[in-house]
């Protein structure tokens, strides 16, 4: 007993005459290592206790929680650890719906097809139409993403009853018409876009064309981005003889007011598929099914 008595008088004795400095010394790595600019040495071990902090501590006993959970995470019970509310639920309802009367008024599942020998090639709402004749590959591409014009309602005038049947929703994308020759390096590039007042006839009006070419332009063969050093023709200021001889180009490799028509009825189909489609992720993610 008189020894351990000693031990201990001698242990007292070394700390007290420790100086100040050693004992900075002595504390100064933990603070420096606290401090020091995160690294995968100082941010895992800090993470871990913050995650040791927050555990109930039922895998190795009790441990004291400095920060609790409680009314701060939300409740959840289908262990995707998302936030669910009634507004959710509420929102999640109202998509089933809305998915089954877009369902009804869908006129197919399949896309309809275009006349004259086109091929089809869809990646997501993107499409593009192949043909290809004498030499010849013509590609044009739309995308139905923006491609449904405004609903104006207009006001009914005086004495005239409002009109129950909403308007049917046509898709009117911009499309590129691209007409490559094998043996250029290069190719004529049309953008072309359907102007509003254009889309449709009257029953004893004179046919006109129902898209019109915005700028022309020879763009690298390969290239998918417009180039905007290549120089790009605008047809806003063009001879109208000009442009009669560029549209009939078109129409020549089947790009006429056929064709037009049945880009929009394709489009249409697609974008209503798409927003379907849309509609279901939305709801599968709102309800973390």
């Amino acid at each position: 007993m008189f020894k351990s008595i000693s031990r201990a008088v001698s242990i007292a004795t070394r700390l007290t005459k420790t100086s100040p400095a050693s004992a900075a010394r002595t504390v100064e790595p933990l603070v420096r290592s606290a401090l020091c600019v995160p690294n995968s040495a100082t941010t895992r071990p800090f993470t871990r206790s913050i995650w040791m902090m927050c555990s109930n501590g039922t895998a190795s006993g009790y441990r004291p929680r400095l920060f609790t959970s409680k009314g701060v995470l939300p409740s959840v019970s289908c262990g995707c650890g998302g936030l669910h509310t009634e507004g959710d639920k509420a929102f999640g309802e109202f998509l089933n719906d809305e998915v089954k009367e877009e369902r009804k008024i869908q006129k197919s599942k399949t896309l309809p097809k275009i006349s004259g020998g086109w091929e089809l090639d869809l990646n997501g709402t993107e499409a593009k139409l192949i043909k290809s004749l004498s030499g010849e590959k013509v590609t044009v591409t739309f995308n139905v993403n923006n491609s449904i014009p405004p609903n104006v309602e207009e006001e009914p005038e005086a004495g005239q009853k409002p009109t129950e049947n909403e308007p049917e929703i046509v898709s009117t994308p911009n499309f590129v018409v691209e007409v490559m020759k094998q043996s250029a390096n290069q190719a004529l590039v049309f953008d072309c876009h359907f102007p509003e007042d254009e889309i449709g006839h009257g029953e004893g009006e004179e046919e006109s064309d129902i898209f019109a070419i915005r700028e022309v332009s020879f763009q690298p063969a390969g290239e998918t981005d417009w180039k905007e050093t290549s120089y790009t023709l605008n047809t806003d200021s063009l001879d109208w003889a000009l442009y009669d001889h560029l549209m009939d180009f078109l129409a020549d490799r089947g790009v006429d007011n056929t064709f037009a028509d049945e880009l929009m009825e394709l489009s249409t189909a697609l974008e209503h598929q798409e927003y379907i489609k849309f509609l279901e992720d939305l709801n599968g993610f709102v309800k973390c099914s």
